[in-house]
């Protein structure tokens, strides 16, 4: 897929460019993030690099990852977000949301604010009939920005994530095309309410 440009009222979300190196190498050093995250640690130059100009891009071209830098419309770095496609995930219309905020961005909404806006783009644009977010359990910070993008924690999912060679449990969360009041595309059948 071509890389797209998305934008909200306060923000930019687009390719990740070679510009964008030394950004994310500053903001992958906050020890939060490859606390939470599977970003290397300790974070090099060489990490970041790879990741901008050559794990990005190829996400793209494989329609598997759509990774978009994050900056508010004046430029200023907030973080990174992306779609990820598993690889049964796409027949079946599902995707994966993940995302990092650099540290002096955190508390404005703009995570939460570009989340929103990327779930649309995969409802309305690329098909997504459900989009899922995992998040170690613990993770406080990533789940008050999923739950402010509209995702319900549907429980916690037993060693789901590896982190620093541990399986680890995770939240999950999911959002629905008529979470944020858009039709929903194909049949849906809820379980039953129980008693």
């Amino acid at each position: 897929m071509e890389p797209v440009i998305l934008s909200t009222e306060r923000l930019v979300l687009r390719p990740f460019e070679p510009a964008d190196t030394d950004a994310v190498l500053a903001a992958c050093q906050d020890p939060d993030i490859p606390r939470w995250t599977n970003v290397p640690s300790p974070y090099t130059r060489e990490h970041a690099h790879d990741f901008v100009a050559l794990a990005c891009p190829k996400g793209w071209r494989d329609d598997a990852t759509y990774n978009f830098a994050v900056t508010t419309k004046d430029g200023a770095f907030v973080g990174a977000i992306g779609l990820i496609h598993h690889a049964a995930g796409i027949s079946n219309r599902q995707s994966e949301l993940g995302y990092w905020t650099a540290k002096e961005q955190r508390g404005h909404g703009y995570t939460a604010e570009a989340g929103r806006r990327l779930a649309l783009w995969a409802f309305e644009d690329l098909g997504v009939e459900r989009l899922e977010w995992y998040a170690e359990v613990g993770n406080e910070g990533s789940r008050a920005v999923a739950r402010s993008i509209g995702f319900q924690v549907e429980g916690v999912l037993r060693a789901r994530l590896v982190h620093q060679g541990v399986r680890r449990d995770a939240w999950l969360g999911a959002l629905l095309p008529t979470d944020l009041g858009l039709p929903a595309t194909s049949a849906y059948l809820p379980a039953p309410e129980r008693p």
